[in-house]
């Protein structure tokens, strides 16, 4: 049995258990057959020799094979590798030998226009620097602590219910914290069964609009606005009317006026750093949204996605926090919290209305992750997420003034901006160059900045784009400002 010497190569500087190793090289040399079927292995002291392990390991690694059911144990006679081995082999159904690939397209006919067609992206290349949207720096999320604390509740006996199905308005637990968490810092009178937790706000957008709206049905939102908003209502066969927003967030008389006219079903706001220009709803218009609201019998969509991220003054309270007649679904995410791939976020509303929201969520999409949000509940609970929200406000802000004096002295010629209170993002408007052209000429220097088109409408061209500074430190932001002024 010296070939299993010579075929088992132990690692001793990897991160994988020895006793793992010597089953995958087991598991390796069986696939390929240099350990045939049948085959009586030596016994776990001979293999330890031969390894130079310890005996227990090698009795680990078998007891790993047996379970995986590579090998068995006949009692008197030894071990020996299965005749019949765990592979899948599918019987064919035919006896065709042709080869072939999937066809282009179905046989069958269905409306393809009917689905939108939307930029689609892949994870950011790590070659280039990158101007986002407005993300948060992934670097500095509390991960370990996260998943240290799945680790923790996987071994708990109590905690192996999440792993089974079950749980699509989210855990009781995570939605028992939220609804403390959003009372105290945002004035939500809630509980647990006016809270869904879904993936991602993308999704709560979704599920509300998707509830409210039938196809015809008139939707106003901000222009220049979130083009991913606009998106879901229009594919939800919507019409979506554009209202012009100002410095003080989205103009309310327009609405006043059009509401006089004709039925409005939605109104969609982004109350803080509104996207794309980062302004914030005023109080008044705020105070006068909910007027209309009780008087016209629309909904309000408010999508509040970036509340914790406030550098110049104090945060305004929802409009959530003042409605009395339940016309107001509030919608908020951790991804902009944590990281972008963890993608939790949820609906508060009228549990009436969570019920119905929950119901279509299962249609969908069974349930979340229940481990991960019990265990993103114990991180609020022990203050491991306040006082990352406060590490990540102080830095946020010192790289939001950074960018926002390198804009101004290395490229205020060429461009204007106003300083965001908030967000994690600078809405910058180019003066002549061609945003387009820029983003072009950009990439070919490593640096990759959108070219704004998301924007526009059919009216207003804006040549203007959101400079995410959350994610990049001073020597990141400094390079891609030099790039972009030799672009310029």
């Amino acid at each position: 049995m010296n070939l299993i010497k010579q075929l088992i190569i132990i690692d001793a500087q990897s991160d994988t258990p020895v006793y793992i190793q010597i089953s995958n090289g087991f598991i390796q040399h069986i696939r390929q057959g240099r350990f045939k079927k049948g085959l009586k292995l030596p016994g776990s002291r001979k293999i330890a020799t031969l390894l130079q392990v310890n005996r227990m390991t090698v009795v680990a690694a078998l007891n790993e094979l047996d379970a995986q059911g590579w090998i068995e144990t006949l009692p008197r006679k030894g071990t020996f590798i299965k005749k019949i081995l765990p592979l899948l082999t599918p019987g064919k159904i035919t006896e065709e030998t042709r080869v072939f690939t999937i066809a282009d397209k179905t046989g069958f006919q269905y409306d393809e226009k009917r689905i939108i067609p939307i930029e689609l992206s892949d994870f950011p290349p790590t070659d280039k620097l990158i101007f986002n949207d407005g993300f948060p720096d992934v670097r500095i999320a509390p991960t370990e602590q996260l998943i240290k604390t799945m680790r923790r509740l996987s071994k708990l006996a109590f905690q192996k219910k999440y792993l089974m199905y079950g749980g699509a308005q989210g855990t009781i637990m995570l939605r028992e914290t939220l609804s403390a968490f959003l009372n105290e810092t945002r004035g939500l009178p809630s509980s647990s069964e006016n809270i869904l937790i879904t993936r991602g706000a993308q999704m709560g957008l979704y599920l509300a609009a998707s509830i409210i709206l039938k196809p015809g049905d008139v939707v106003i939102a901000g222009s220049p606005g979130y083009a991913a908003a606009n998106l879901t209502f229009r594919q939800l066969g919507a019409k979506v009317i554009h209202l012009p927003v100002d410095d003080k967030g989205i103009n309310i008389d327009t609405l006043e006026e059009i509401c006089q006219r004709q039925k409005i079903k939605m109104v969609y706001v982004i109350p803080h750093h509104h996207n794309p220009t980062t302004v914030t709803l005023s109080s008044e218009r705020r105070i006068r949204l909910l007027a209309l609201a009780a008087k016209y019998k629309f909904a309000i969509i408010e999508d509040d996605y970036d509340y914790d991220f406030h550098y110049s003054s104090k945060p305004i309270m929802p409009m959530a926090s003042l409605d009395r007649n339940g016309h107001v679904i509030y919608i908020g995410t951790f991804t902009k919290t944590l990281a972008p791939a963890i993608r939790f976020g949820f609906i508060v509303a009228p549990a009436s209305f969570i019920r119905s929201a929950t119901h279509l969520r299962k249609s969908i999409d069974t349930q979340g992750d229940s481990l991960m949000e019990n265990a993103i509940a114990e991180l609020y609970k022990d203050g491991t997420m306040a006082r990352h929200i406060k590490k990540s406000v102080n830095l946020y802000r010192e790289r939001r003034d950074h960018l926002c004096k390198l804009l101004q002295t290395e490229l205020g010629k060429h461009l204007s901006f106003d300083i965001p209170a908030g967000g994690m993002s600078v809405w910058t408007k180019f003066h002549k160059a061609d945003l387009s052209i820029v983003a072009q000429r950009a990439l070919k220097n490593g640096l990759i900045i959108r070219n704004g088109k998301d924007y526009d409408t059919d009216k207003v061209k804006y040549n203007s784009v959101r400079l995410g500074f959350a994610s990049l430190n001073f020597n990141e932001q400094e390079k891609a400002v030099r790039i972009l002024k030799t672009c310029l």
